[in-house]
């Protein structure tokens, strides 16, 4: 005789990574307790790190069947949160893709069903069903949900985005600065000590020296044209450089690469990070992902963006992963020259140092020389030795100096 039974298949939720420079976070609120129904990408629970408060969403849809982790518990990333148990036959779910693998186009998300649920106007949400804390946030400051960019998957809008929307609407216009530097004057009290997020820093700066043969190669260029550009476009000159260097990456792929132990691996997407200013709380990279598909317009709103986000404590896991290349731009305070550290496990990070007019010898069409006021600035590249040489980081400056200095041709 046979007897037929459900078996419950458990599926974990662990503490996901968030930056290269992140190594644990703190389980802040849980949003499903033992016992109760939650659906797969609704929050499970909320954690908090030194770089990013962020909600946690179910990889499937199930019955919560274990929390391992206390709230105000400060766990390292991979830890196991909670299980979630969901019916079957005694086959586990197929695991939902990882965040790089869908960013790439390489495997197709799992599908959702399209769910509908009121906003706080009453209008019904083609994105999907917005939870109870951003229906009430957004009551509470009289936002239209419809109004609201989503950051979550699928255009989920979470209560990060609600509170980003009504900040940005509330202050009105951003001043016009170069927001886009990791660096600020110190203003830590003399005595006292590093913050959590400092100390991870250096950490993470000490193990990239002690792990990559760094060397530095400088190489000066003419940034007349690109100054001339950025200035009828209503931009900094960060992202007129980042334009070109993508495409110096596109021409030597040997530096939009990573170095994991002994795996060298170069990437076809140009997945770029660019260091931002977290004030007295130190720095973060996030990473406009596939930046090689945007101009120079589209990559400054999207580093304008990172970096409002980054302030104010509301990016995503997805935002600072998956990094091939990397740009630093402390200029803006006129230094002219810096030895960056490289963001491991990338092999390579560029330096973009203080735009200055001064007089140079240039050089006409006919070998004439002459001496005029030029737009100059020093682009230092450190790099690994380990995966590179001293060629083709010379090679690689040339190439980006060369689109510098000829922009608009």
């Amino acid at each position: 005789m046979s007897s037929s039974h459900t078996e419950t298949a458990l599926v974990d939720v662990t503490m996901p990574q968030m930056g290269v420079s992140v190594a644990e976070g703190t389980v802040v609120e849980w949003k499903r307790q033992v016992g109760e129904e939650i659906a797969a990408d609704d929050t499970i629970c909320e954690i908090s790190t030194d770089k990013i408060d962020t909600e946690v969403p179910a990889p499937v849809s199930g019955t919560v069947a274990e929390i391992l982790v206390d709230v105000g518990t400060t766990v390292t990333v991979g830890t196991v949160l909670a299980r979630i148990g969901v019916a079957g036959a005694g086959a586990a779910p197929a695991p939902r893709p990882a965040p790089e693998a869908e960013t790439a186009g390489e495997v197709e998300p799992v599908p959702k069903p399209a769910v509908a649920a009121a906003n706080g106007n009453g209008a019904r949400s083609p994105r999907g069903r917005f939870s109870p804390v951003v229906l009430r946030i957004a009551a509470q400051h009289d936002v239209d949900l419809d109004q609201v960019t989503g950051t979550g998957r699928g255009g989920r809008v979470r209560k990060q985005d609600v509170l980003a929307h009504v900040e940005q609407r509330d202050a009105g216009p951003e001043p016009p600065l170069h927001i886009e530097s990791p660096y600020r004057p110190d203003t830590v009290p003399t005595g006292a000590g590093l913050s959590r997020m400092r100390r991870q820093i250096g950490e993470h700066m000490k193990r990239s020296l002690d792990t990559a043969a760094t060397c530095t190669t400088w190489m000066e260029a003419d940034v007349t044209r690109v100054e001339r550009a950025r200035r009828e476009l209503g931009l900094t000159a960060l992202p007129l450089v980042a334009r070109a260097t993508i495409e110096a990456l596109r021409e030597f792929p040997a530096l939009n690469a990573t170095l994991d132990g002994d795996a060298y691996a170069q990437h076809p997407d140009v997945n770029l990070g660019i260091a931002v200013s977290l004030g007295d709380d130190g720095l973060i990279v996030p990473v406009i992902q596939r930046a090689q598909e945007l101009s120079p317009e589209g990559l400054g709103a999207r580093i304008k963006d990172l970096a409002r986000r980054a302030r104010a404590k509301q990016l995503t896991p997805d935002d600072v992963r998956g990094g091939t290349f990397t740009i630093t731009n402390p200029g803006q305070f006129g230094s002219i020259m810096a030895t960056p550290v490289i963001n491991q496990p990338q092999v390579a990070i560029l330096d973009l140092e203080a735009v200055v007019k001064r007089p140079v010898v240039v050089t006409d069409a006919d070998g004439n020389d002459s001496i005029a006021i030029r737009s100059m600035t020093i682009l230092g590249l450190s790099w690994d030795h380990r995966a590179l040489d001293g060629v083709l980081a010379a090679q690689f400056l040339a190439a980006l100096k060369r689109r510098l200095e000829c922009h608009g041709e």
